[in-house]
């Protein structure tokens, strides 16, 4: 089958890896693409905001299936105006990608359906913020309740740091996302990542992984969007595995189908591993970032067909789900300057990073007038790679790290580093 992939980053170029592979695939497209993912697709021209344009393009090119990789073109709706037009898209619509699109609809949700999370407040001005910060102990955490790239969380200390990140939230710091907030108890923890599959009906599990949000070692200095990450997450057992999908995904997918909002697509669940058991921290409705990358080194399968299944309501007949024994694990490679400005347009050499093994998956890079390989945003490459441990895991892809010439490039040293010292080994 003929397939268009949509997204630009790490996620995408390891889904284009993926997906090339897979038996089932005829052809792969891809917009907007990167110079890693033109190594697997053909790279077209086409604006995922602009829905016609990319219907157009299916019954143009006998696309079977579109793969939707950001989240803002499916809170956008893109996937059901392709349903309407008979094109099978693995994503959901508008009404349940709003489990990631609003902060305030998900916890709503919890609440409806009785799954475990975190007390909340939803405000809509300063003032009622601050009114409701006086019903919570600090840490406080806020959440800017609509799409703000991965950085709308706020962590504050002190009620005095609470009431000036409430100003500066609803004063535009993170745009329309911050009109309004939703604040939340601090969990405590550990958080991890849970990943499933659903056609609107039929669940099943896909995988599991930590990442690491803060950009300094030992999860320290502000949050990013992801500065590496590691599958599967031993802390995640098969008992909580199954607690989660109990308590958690499953009264999720099944209290959507029952509002007339089937979820098709992936459901990241990011859980907090409190005392009590596991609670939802929040959803993505698409493969993490950079989690996706370790996701897709360990699968094996024909990942186009699955990811087929789930887009047509067939999951019930799908091969099952296989991910390889073995830990994977990415470092992300940012630039200067990141999360703040990056500085963009340093060159990149690759040398031998891949030679055993290891991928290297473009995030934020583009070629020059040259040709050449240079950085083009702020999370630049995905150096991943795969042990039987995440020691050795982890010893591989730093091993390809320190292959590739980057001068502008900067990387955290200590991925993996929680398992690593559970492994008895050092970081």
């Amino acid at each position: 089958m003929n397939i268009l992939l949509l997204g630009s980053g790490g996620r995408e170029h390891a889904l284009a890896w993926k997906l090339a592979a897979a038996p089932s695939c005829s052809r792969l497209f891809a917009a907007p693409g990167n110079p890693g993912i033109a190594e697997h697709a053909d790279i077209v021209a086409l604006d995922a905001g602009d829905h016609k344009a990319v219907i157009a393009f299916c019954h143009q090119n006998a696309v079977e299936l579109v793969v939707v990789g950001p989240e803002a073109p499916l809170v956008a709706g893109l996937a059901e105006d392709l349903r309407a037009e008979g094109i099978a898209v693995f994503g959901p619509g508008k009404g349940a990608a709003q489990l990631e699109g609003s902060k305030g609809f998900t916890k709503d949700l919890c609440k409806r359906a009785n799954i475990p999370t975190a007390k909340y407040e939803r405000t809509a001005s300063l003032e009622e913020a601050w009114s409701a910060l006086k019903r919570f102990d600090a840490p406080f955490v806020l959440k800017a309740d609509g799409l703000a790239a991965g950085k709308g969380v706020v962590i504050a200390h002190t009620r005095e740091e609470a009431q000036h990140a409430l100003s500066e939230m609803f004063d535009g710091k993170f745009g329309s996302a911050g009109s309004e907030v939703v604040i939340e108890e601090f969990m405590h923890g550990e958080e991890a990542s849970f990943f499933a599959l659903s056609d609107g009906e039929i669940i099943l599990p896909f995988g599991t992984a930590q990442d690491h949000k803060r950009v300094g070692e030992g999860d320290t200095g502000p949050n990013t969007g992801g500065m590496g990450a590691y599958s599967p997450a031993p802390v995640l057992t098969d008992a909580l595995i199954d607690r989660a999908m109990r308590e958690v995904v499953v009264p999720t997918v099944r209290t959507l189908a029952e509002e007339k909002m089937p979820y098709r697509g992936v459901l990241y669940a990011g859980l907090m591993l409190t005392k009590e058991g596991p609670k939802l921290v929040e959803y993505n409705i698409r493969f993490g970032d950079p989690e996706c990358q370790v996701l897709m080194m360990r699968f094996e399968g024909d990942l186009a067909k699955l990811l087929k299944a789930c887009a047509t309501g067939d999951l019930a007949t799908a091969d099952p789900v296989r991910f390889s024994d073995d830990t994977a694990l990415t470092v992300v490679m940012a630039a200067e300057g990141y999360p703040g400005t990056p500085k963009k347009g340093g060159s990149i050499a690759l040398g031998d990073a891949e030679v055993d093994g290891a991928k290297v998956f473009h995030a934020g890079t583009a070629l020059d007038d040259s040709r050449a390989l240079v950085a083009s945003g702020g999370r630049v490459l995905n150096v991943t790679a795969r042990g039987s441990s995440v020691t050795e895991a982890q010893s591989a892809a730093y091993k390809a790290v320190d292959a590739i010439t980057f001068p502008d490039g900067f990387c955290r040293r200590d991925i993996g580093w929680r398992e690593v010292e559970r492994e008895g080994g050092r970081v």
